[in-house]
């Protein structure tokens, strides 16, 4: 039989666990039992069905809210987190904001340390929480004094009363998984889960669930997403044999370059690695396509969990993919045009030179033409007064010639006589004409020191004329 889950399921199917049926004692209530989405939009054609955990509707707009508070109680119980103390961790942002959540109600001072490749708006988050943020390198060795996580561990010796949460060595982390994602995932599905695609930043989720689920089924394949540049693929796949060395990758809260104390490497069946571009275009389409938004983790995380429904092609299988975070947090980064094509993460729609039109000074008329009866004093007068440099000759609609400004000075500097000659005894060919759908680069290729300006025609009438400097500057501004 086909894997469908009920109505009731995807819903989350224990009465017990139907949420605000009553008010909570806190936010930190919230936390935990997030909807389980089919994606059959970004899915579509693929026989395997897909499903989305939206881990983003936790209060703090992600997974690592679940892992905030266990890792601060585990302190507490170890007696080396006090009343009054201060809360230190190194975070790419949301577990600082899963710390931060619960440290407001539990009366604790934060203290973050984050690479600088972060987003701003994860910066200023942390900061409306109350908590303070050292900004890092991100292109520095591991054991370096200025990585963020050795940064995050001096803080702890200098600063009194201070623990390091420790979300890359902390138990509770993996734990919280194990105790909390596994299970409802379990139900959600009722047991049908194949297989369940995350990636590894601590390696906490990945390691939790997937303890769970094989304890549950330990024919339930664990695959893991992995950035283009980590190391963790690699050392997977040489069973943490050689030093690969990693490089630099844009996508925030994945990947690593060492393996985490709470990453369980023997739990992952299989390592996909995924690059910037992939993730971020699958981050937008889940946007525009689900209406579900996601940050770029998300989308490298649904990019794998597609090749693996592909590569199966079983509508008996359920893959469940990992929706980690909001997209807000990305709102200057991956939905962010311009900082897209600024890191070549998006390629350029086809321009057409209708466009190059439109962003033109509008301060000079879209066309500015002489008569071939007009003198060439009238048109050099013309020409300046409207600050152009070329012009066509127009007999009606029809183009018969055209004129340069340096041309007609030329002439008449060598010869005052030309100021009197007519237009049409000087002028040169005429101008190209081109449709307004044309693309932009094929008319770039018309133009030249000989020929420097094409006329615009749409609807079969000439509506503007386009120069060599309008195509470089609409280019340069693209």
């Amino acid at each position: 039989m086909a894997t469908t889950l009920t109505a009731d399921a995807a819903r989350t199917v224990s009465e017990e666990h139907v949420r605000h049926r009553r008010p909570y004692d806190s936010v930190l209530e919230t936390i935990g039992w997030t909807p389980l989405i089919r994606l059959s939009r970004i899915a579509k054609g693929i026989r395997t069905p897909v499903f989305g955990k939206a881990d983003f509707f936790n209060p703090g707009g992600s997974v690592k809210d679940r892992i905030g508070l266990p890792m601060i109680e585990s302190h507490e119980r170890a007696g080396t987190l006090k009343p009054g103390g201060v809360i230190v961790e190194a975070t790419s942002g949301n577990t600082g904001v899963g710390l931060a959540i619960a440290a407001a109600l539990k009366g604790y001072k934060c203290i973050f340390t984050m690479p600088d490749k972060m987003s701003q708006e994860k910066v200023r988050l942390l900061k409306a929480f109350g908590a303070e943020v050292i900004i890092t390198p991100t292109a520095v060795p591991p054991d370096h004094p200025q990585n963020y996580v050795q940064m995050a561990k001096r803080i702890v010796k200098e600063t009194p009363g201070a623990v390091l949460a420790g979300q890359f060595e902390n138990a509770a982390n993996p734990a919280a998984h194990v105790a909390t994602t596994g299970p409802e995932l379990w139900e959600q599905t009722e047991g049908r889960i194949t297989h369940f695609v995350a990636s590894a930043g601590t390696g906490g989720t990945i390691s939790g669930v997937g303890r769970y689920l094989k304890s549950m089924n330990p024919n339930i394949k664990i695959i893991a997403a992995d950035p283009q540049g980590s190391v963790l693929a690699e050392l997977w796949r040489t069973k943490g044999e050689g030093h690969p060395t990693g490089a630099p990758y844009k996508v925030e809260g994945v990947g690593q370059d060492c393996i985490p104390a709470t990453l369980d490497m023997d739990v992952v069946d299989e390592f996909i690695t995924v690059g910037d571009k992939d993730a971020f275009a699958m981050a937008r389409k889940l946007t525009r396509e689900e209406g579900i938004f996601v940050g770029g983790s998300a989308g490298l995380i649904a990019h794998a969990a597609l090749t693996v429904a592909r590569r199966l092609d079983d509508p008996n299988a359920c893959v469940v993919t990992f929706l980690c975070d909001t997209g807000e947090r990305y709102l200057s980064k991956v939905f962010n045009d311009e900082w897209m094509r600024e890191n070549q993460m998006l390629d350029a729609e086809p321009s057409r030179i209708e466009m190059v039109l439109g962003h033109k000074d509008g301060s000079a008329p879209a066309i500015v033409s002489v008569a071939p009866g007009a003198t060439v004093r009238q048109t050099i007068r013309l020409l300046a007064l409207h600050n152009v440099s070329q012009a066509p000759v127009m007999d009606g609609s029809v183009c018969v010639g055209s004129v340069a400004e340096s041309q007609l000075t030329s002439r008449s500097l060598a010869d005052p006589r030309v100021l009197d000659a007519t237009v049409s005894d000087v002028m040169d060919q005429p101008f190209p004409i081109v449709d307004a759908d044309q693309n932009v680069e094929s008319v770039a290729k018309l133009l030249s020191k000989s020929n420097r300006a094409v006329l615009m025609k749409k609807d079969g009438v000439v509506q503007g004329i386009v120069t060599r400097f309008d195509v470089l500057e609409y280019l340069m501004r693209r």
